[in-house]
């Protein structure tokens, strides 16, 4: 579904953004050292399923890891992501629980 779209990280905006139909599915962040918090997803309307929710979160979290960033999930839908997938643990920093 979204594996032909294209995740990029506008640096400026502070936002990954994934274009999809003439619309934007959006996760802002918020990066401090070594950190990146993931503070909100906004998707479009005809696309707000868990299933592109899901893919469109494990894009950015796979560019993150290439990246060798630790994730803190601030926003609860990123977060009830990662509870799920328990492959993503060893991403978050030390101490942190979600």
């Amino acid at each position: 579904m979204i594996e032909t779209a294209e995740v990029s990280d506008n640096d400026f905006l502070r936002q990954f953004e994934c274009k999809i139909n003439d619309e934007l599915a959006i996760i802002e962040y918020s990066l401090q050292e070594r950190k990146i918090f993931l503070t909100k997803l906004i998707v479009p309307e005809e696309k707000n399923t868990e299933e592109f929710q899901n893919e469109f979160i494990t894009l950015v979290l796979k560019n993150l890891q290439e990246r060798n960033l630790r994730v803190v999930p601030t926003c609860p839908t990123i977060a009830k992501f990662m509870r799920k997938h328990r492959e993503y643990k060893s991403m978050l920093p030390i101490g942190v629980r979600i």
